[in-house]
């Protein structure tokens, strides 16, 4: 069974075809970044406008790519939540309109959902149960996947993202938005004990995160030092950042792999693209005799194949859709195992 997956939750306009969840025939991006770098991130009624100019072209360039027409799809799956509001209502309302005008069902799909499901492109013998580390620009979640459609979110960032947290450290360093590929590639010229930045708690949530004082104490290190005329090496604050912020990710994600009983992991998410973070996590899965998946590298952003592969399942579970469908900003993962 085709699926064709529309993504449009942030800056990625991005349509593909996926067959049977995992065989993936086309993956078209319609990126915004060069754009949305000029004023150091996303500007969401510019990100809104740029989807309605380019989801048509995108979706007809993946059925091309594809070789197939609508026709041969079987249903329609989009991204409904969480995301930018007016970003989503620009892919919800377009699906919509193809999904009634070619008679096709119409599949509404989590975006952190999504995110997971890239690992089943990947990695085809990746099974439910699982446990998840999702880190991204927008989240920071440690889920249990009970099953294909089913999750509980066993821990969460209380503020920032760790992405987000990587683009204002790589703003204050004076690096361009994107700033994480930009930490990426500094970090691995750098010292990553040259700078003793703190691990913060949440006092009686030992698997939730908080990243807005490791962002802050960047920020203040950098500005402190440019007040008294002095110079911060760069790549040293970003290997001791990145480090920092890879531990966190790290010590939570194996604190509650171990407490839960989980020994296969997955990571999904833009930030599972970070080298640091990758490692990290592959060293402390091997110590403890776990099984680890990332997903490829293309696979790791925003992109359609994820939402298509997530929609597969949720097709196969009989979640559908009709024409009242809205998109939702904020929406957690927990909502979708209830009733």
């Amino acid at each position: 069974m085709k699926i064709l997956g529309i993504e449009s939750s942030c800056d990625e306009t991005a349509c593909s075809v996926v067959e049977d969840g995992k065989n993936v025939l086309s993956n078209i991006v319609a990126s915004q970044i060069d754009e949305h770098r000029l004023y150091g991130g996303v500007v969401p009624e510019i990100a809104s406008r740029r989807h309605a100019e380019n989801i048509s072209w995108v979706a007809k360039a993946a059925l091309d790519e594809a070789g197939c027409t609508l026709d041969d799809i079987g249903a329609i799956a989009v991204t409904y939540a969480p995301g930018l509001i007016g970003a989503l209502l620009v892919g919800v309302s377009f699906a919509k309109g193809l999904a009634m005008s070619a008679h096709k069902p119409l599949v509404p799909v989590h975006h952190i959902a999504g995110h997971i499901a890239a690992n089943y492109i990947s990695h085809p013998d990746l099974k439910p149960p699982y446990l998840c580390l999702v880190v991204s620009g927008g989240h920071s979640h440690i889920v249990e996947v009970l099953d294909y459609t089913k999750y509980r979110v066993i821990g969460r960032t209380r503020d920032d993202a760790a992405g987000e947290c990587f683009d204002k450290a790589a703003r204050t360093l004076g690096y361009e938005y994107p700033g994480g590929k930009f930490i990426d590639a500094a970090a691995k010229k750098g010292d990553p004990d040259a700078f003793k930045l703190p691990h913060p708690k949440v006092q009686g949530s030992e698997y939730d995160f908080s990243f807005s004082g490791l962002k802050t104490a960047v920020i203040n290190t950098v500005h402190n030092a440019e007040q008294k005329g002095e110079s911060i090496n760069r790549e040293d604050m970003s290997a001791s950042f990145q480090k920092t912020i890879s531990d966190i990710l790290v010590e939570k994600a194996m604190l509650a792999a171990e407490n839960f009983g989980y020994k296969t992991l997955a990571v999904a998410g833009g930030v599972s693209a970070n080298s640091g973070v990758r490692t990290a996590l592959q060293k402390a899965c091997d110590e403890r005799g776990c099984r680890l998946y990332m997903p490829e590298l293309k696979y790791c952003g925003d992109n359609g194949a994820m939402i298509a592969c997530q929609g597969y399942y949720d097709y196969i579970s009989g979640k559908r859709a009709d024409e009242s469908l809205n998109g939702i900003a904020t929406l957690s993962l927990d909502k979708l195992s209830e009733g």
